[in-house]
């Protein structure tokens, strides 16, 4: 079912739209990654620990935003995809805790 051809089409789209919009929300939140970075780099547990917990650990996602942001499409999920690109998503998956 998952390599249904509509699937994929709608897999596709979805992943141009969360990059689309995450590439237009990087001027506004980078900041956000490079305190992410940074905490990462030293072992800032606590800085780590003040994150959003929207993980989709998954697919290579991890939400750089402070812990209880408002997640709707004006404040959604950001950070950056496995293979670097900058990514929103809205809601949660399983695998997120």
């Amino acid at each position: 079912m998952l390599s249904a051809p509509g699937v994929q089409e709608a897999r596709t789209w979805v992943e141009a739209a969360e990059t689309e919009l995450g590439e237009e929300l990087v001027i506004r939140l980078q900041p956000f990654q490079e305190r992410y970075d940074q905490a990462v780099a030293e072992g800032d547990a606590d800085g780590v620990a003040g994150l959003c917990r929207g993980k989709h650990g998954r697919w290579g996602r991890i939400c750089v935003l402070p812990g209880g942001h408002k997640t709707s499409m004006e404040e959604p999920h950001w950070g950056r995809a496995s293979e670097g690109r900058p990514i929103v998503w809205v809601g949660s998956a399983p695998d997120d805790w």
